[in-house]
């Protein structure tokens, strides 16, 4: 029986993983949504990887799967413990010495942000259009409901490791994702993942909430 432990992105809580939590779990693995500390801004990206461990509590067989800003704090895991697998949810990938808040001028993540929301014509303060458009309206004001506040100290730190860890790795692109557009992810990657080629998944930036079953299929590798 695999473990899978789900690192949460930034300012949410384990509520949003539950979809997938039981999908995995239907298929006869264990999931593991796991609680980081995000408004302790005594919490930096060390204690997010502490907080995995300890979720997980000694599992023999482990894959780390993180979204979008739990690219920063998974790969910090397998300094930890073994782990056989990461699987990143239209997640960030950070470079050596490289923090969250310099990610986005670095990658032009913010410039891909801003074409796509001039080809659909979204409003920068619409956050459901951004996050949950493809989800039901009752599942997206649950999800505001569940965000949490983001403390800056894991978002300003520098990446601790020199490198990405030596663990198989493999990339969930969202095919509806505003926040990381297809384009934009493939170029990411060609740059600082090479020889990871994005697997394409249904659903925006949260495909958890909107297509939980195709995202284990796509965990599972099947």
């Amino acid at each position: 029986m695999t473990t899978f432990a789900l690192v949460p992105g930034a300012g949410t809580d384990t509520w949003y993983w539950r979809p997938l939590e039981r999908e995995l779990t239907r298929r006869g693995h264990r999931a593991v949504p796991v609680e980081l500390p995000c408004d302790d801004d005594a919490a930096g990206l060390e204690t997010y990887a502490d907080a995995v461990v300890a979720a997980v509590g000694g599992a023999d067989d482990l894959v780390v799967v993180a979204h979008s800003f739990g690219g920063f704090s998974a790969p910090l895991v397998c300094d930890r413990v073994a782990v056989r697998g990461l699987v990143l949810v239209t997640a960030m990938v950070p470079l050596p010495g490289e923090s969250a808040a310099q990610w986005g001028d670095a990658t032009g993540a913010g410039a891909a942000l801003a074409e796509q929301d001039a080809r659909d014509g979204r409003d920068p303060d619409d956050v459901v259009g951004l996050f949950y458009h493809d989800v039901d309206e009752s599942v997206a004001n649950e999800a505001l409901r569940h965000e949490r506040d983001q403390s800056t100290t894991p978002w300003t730190q520098p990446w601790p490791r020199a490198a990405w860890p030596d663990v198989p790795t493999r990339y969930l692109l969202c095919r509806e994702d505003k926040l990381f557009p297809a384009a934009f992810v493939r170029t990411m990657l060609a740059r600082r993942l090479r020889g990871v080629v994005p697997e394409m998944v249904p659903g925006g930036h949260h495909p958890m909430l909107s297509h939980p079953g195709a995202l284990a299929a796509a965990v599972l590798g099947r």
